[in-house]
């Protein structure tokens, strides 16, 4: 089969499409056809050694839609045939509150679904929402599943909130965006691009902050939320995060699953003299994602910003390298 294979480190350069031998389901897991698949950062991070326990050489990738095409023994089901998304979360259990030691995530350490079959646990495999394409399906599985536990789960959001979404124009934060409007809350996006600022707003933002343009962002954050956001959003970390906390409404959330700008100092007159929760999350658990694939059943439809063939691998990872996405990058596999 052709898979987009990391043979070394070096960034999305390295990236290339080989044969390799098609695998074949263990006992208990799933063979899929993969039509579709995804990038998420973390795809570039691997790439460019920035990611803990990589090992080389691998096919990666978190995000596919495809087929069942074969199961393993023990495996009575879905049929052969059947269109499906993967869950890319793989060891964690819904009696566990977070991912544990024995827990990974597809694409790393285990081979992904850039190739045109991967191999998969069979309670990772779910059925297709009805009424998407195949790159809209592709889109969904770990921004989806992150973004649902940080809006969701951890960040309890409800219609009276108003949220903070720092930096659009990821898949995670765009999934946010569409999430927050779904639950009928008000929102607020940062960005340094007015382009991704106005695609915000087109998708129901109600509110945008060009940080690049306003460097005292915060205040205009606090002046549109009426007093600072109720819930925040935040996966870069650094200044922004400190600034969420400093411009959180007493009683406020503010959840953080990354840190792309590094690490930052914090007041801590200002966690407890508010009340603010501030809340740790990543990716998400099973019932997490079944919650997440509810709501595109329910008619949501993801931002799909661009979609590469194959072979164009490398070149997709640059385009999320400079950060000019705004939704999530789809490789055509099949």
């Amino acid at each position: 089969m052709k898979a987009v294979r990391l043979n070394e480190l070096g960034g999305p350069a390295k990236l290339h499409v080989e044969e390799i031998p098609t695998p074949e389901p263990a006992p208990g897991h799933i063979s899929v056809r993969i039509v579709r698949a995804a990038y998420n950062r973390r795809d570039v991070f691997i790439t460019q050694g920035l990611y803990p326990g990589i090992e080389l050489p691998k096919t990666l990738g978190s995000d596919g839609a495809g087929a069942v095409a074969a199961l393993g023994e023990g495996v009575a089901g879905p049929a052969i045939g059947t269109p499906v998304v993967i869950d890319p979360q793989m060891g964690w259990d819904d009696q566990t509150y977070h991912a544990t030691r024995g827990s990974s995530v597809l694409g790393m350490p285990v081979d992904g679904t850039f190739a045109e079959y991967v191999i998969v646990p069979a309670q990772n495999v779910y059925a297709r929402p009805a009424g998407l394409t195949d790159d809209e399906a592709a889109a969904i599985p770990l921004a989806g599943l992150t973004a649902y536990r940080a809006t969701f789960t951890r960040g309890r959001i409800t219609k009276d909130d108003v949220v903070l979404i720092t930096g659009i124009g990821g898949g995670v934060q765009t999934f946010a965006l569409l999430f927050a409007k779904h639950a009928g809350a008000r929102a607020i996006v940062t960005s340094s691009s007015d382009e991704k600022l106005a695609r915000a707003l087109a998708l129901g933002a109600d509110a945008a902050v060009n940080y690049k343009a306003s460097p005292e962002w915060y205040k205009d954050v606090r002046k549109l939320s009426e007093g600072g956001p109720t819930l925040t959003i935040d996966s870069t970390g650094g200044d922004t995060l400190a600034r969420c906390i400093d411009i959180a409404r007493p009683g406020g959330r503010v959840v953080v699953y990354g840190g792309t700008t590094g690490d930052t100092t914090l007041r801590p007159f200002s966690i407890f003299w508010k009340h603010i929760d501030v809340l740790g999350t990543s990716m998400g658990s099973p019932s997490d994602f079944a919650g997440m694939l509810a709501l595109f059943e329910a008619g949501l439809r993801p931002v799909v910003d661009r979609v590469y063939p194959m072979e164009q691998c490398a070149a997709a990872a640059e385009h999320l390298l400079r950060a000019e996405q705004f939704g999530k990058v789809v490789l055509a596999i099949g």
